[in-house]
């Protein structure tokens, strides 16, 4: 009964903090001059990964039982289910309209990171040097996102009076904000938390708990946020939060938890043979689907969350060696990445369509 009445409250303060999260940021953009998407790509983006923050930094300091494996799990499991499930599930709501910056400067440098999470871990272990440069990463690309959105609102308020006014339009925003952020994170935790409950009152084993659960939980906020995000029309900030958020995950995230482990992060061949070049795909795989029409349709989010289904049942049969794995592995090879190369072409298509001269 208690994980039930945790399972119910989370949620319901989950979507609550999403409600006055998406709210003030949409207002806060108005009130600054800045875009919506340059508020998901950093307020609520970082914000909503504060829970993989906590849960990765946390397991990765500990280090032991498993804690380091936790911390790289999380991350990756959390990018693979931002895209997936999260923009697929945003798309079968309303269709998503993507942002040419977020096409041309920030799916490149999510393509970009993942690939170096990759090459930074072939030695078998991210050790407090890769950490260094990963967080050194974010502080860039922060302090980049920083200057073009000065750089494009520049002489908007030129007068002292004007500053002013927009710094107290902005106040009540900024606290909706906060409060959003807070509710998310303790929403999140409530539910998660009564997840687990029920799942060990019902027999599920712990295992599969972590395979779906953990990822899946800390992700919760971004989930709530981009939902309430497209039902409400702001579809800058509901996108912009799932790039955001996986950059942040992997730059912030990761690299903390390297820097503070004692030993470093194991990176477990399992994870270099199969969970990271997913999560590499997956960062890739946006690329082509967002440029065909800077959007995604439903039909496309419908894949995505295909997509995540696969992928999990994959880590369910794999982690029980279940006896249907190889006949699934056949599905996979000669369905599941012929019908990928196909939904890639019809969406270049799409876009090659659009761009010619009878168009």
């Amino acid at each position: 009964m208690t994980g039930a009445l945790l399972f119910v409250a989370g949620l319901a303060v989950l979507l609550a903090g999403a409600e006055a999260l998406v709210r003030g940021a949409a207002r806060l953009a108005t009130a600054l001059g800045v875009s919506a998407l340059g508020v998901g790509l950093t307020v609520v983006a970082f914000g909503t990964s504060a829970p993989e923050l906590a849960v990765s930094v946390q397991a990765a300091f500990l280090g032991r039982n498993g804690g380091a494996d936790i911390a790289l799990g999380n991350v990756v499991g959390s990018n693979i289910f931002n895209v997936l499930f999260i923009l697929g599930l945003s798309a079968l709501v309303a269709p998503l309209a993507v942002s040419r910056p977020l096409v041309t400067r920030d799916v490149p440098i999510l393509i970009a990171v993942s690939v170096l999470v990759a090459l930074l871990g072939l030695d078998g272990r991210l050790d407090r040097l890769d950490g260094l440069l990963l967080f050194a990463g974010i502080l860039v690309y922060t302090l980049y996102l920083i200057v073009e959105g000065r750089r494009a609102r520049a002489g908007t308020a030129t007068t002292r009076s004007g500053r002013w006014e927009i710094d107290g339009q902005a106040v009540w925003p900024l606290l909706q904000v906060i409060v959003g952020l807070v509710m998310l994170v303790l929403g999140a935790r409530w539910l998660l938390e009564g997840a687990v409950g029920l799942a060990r009152a019902w027999g599920v084993s712990e295992l599969v708990i972590g395979l779906t659960l953990v990822a899946a939980g800390t992700s919760l906020p971004e989930l709530a946020t981009s939902v309430v995000a497209s039902l409400k029309g702001q579809r800058d900030i509901a996108i912009g939060n799932i790039v955001g958020s996986n950059i942040f995950n992997i730059l912030s995230v990761l690299g903390l938890s390297a820097i503070v482990a004692p030993d470093g992060l194991p990176v477990a061949a399992a994870a270099l043979d199969f969970d990271i070049p997913v999560m590499i795909a997956v960062a890739v795989v946006c690329l082509p689907v967002f440029v065909s029409g800077y959007g995604i349709a439903r039909w496309e989010g419908a894949v995505f969350f295909g997509y995540y289904l696969a992928y999990t049942a994959y880590l369910a049969l794999d982690a029980t060696r279940h006896a249907l794995l190889p006949v699934f592995n056949q599905a996979m090879w000669l369905v599941v990445i012929p019908v990928t190369v196909i939904v890639l072409a019809v969406s270049m298509a799409r876009f090659l369509r659009a761009r010619s001269p009878k168009a």
